[in-house]
């Protein structure tokens, strides 16, 4: 699987866990240079707390576009190390 945004490939592997229709890339495939920390949380009852990232592309702001459960609750381990992405980053094979 492959994660695009602006014309650049965020992510790429071909581990992907997927949950609610949602692809988790594993840390390691992401490519940390389009990524900036953001001080987003939200809170799943199943998934537990997620923290958010915003992607940076040739200058160009994707706010909170990507997302990770550092911590994520046992019903979730096996996305825990995963990030997925959302707000128009296309996630295709």
């Amino acid at each position: 699987m492959k994660a695009t945004w602006n014309g650049a490939v965020i992510a790429e592997s071909d581990d992907t866990v997927v949950v609610e229709n949602n692809h988790y890339f594993p840390a390691e495939s992401v490519r940390a240079e389009y990524l900036r920390d953001s001080g987003r949380t939200t809170v799943c009852p199943w998934k537990g707390t997620a923290s958010y990232k915003t992607l940076v592309v040739d200058g160009a702001e994707n706010p909170d576009a990507a997302w990770y459960y550092p911590e994520p609750k046992d019903a979730a381990a096996q996305i825990r190390g995963r990030f997925a992405f959302w707000r128009g980053v296309t996630v295709s094979p």
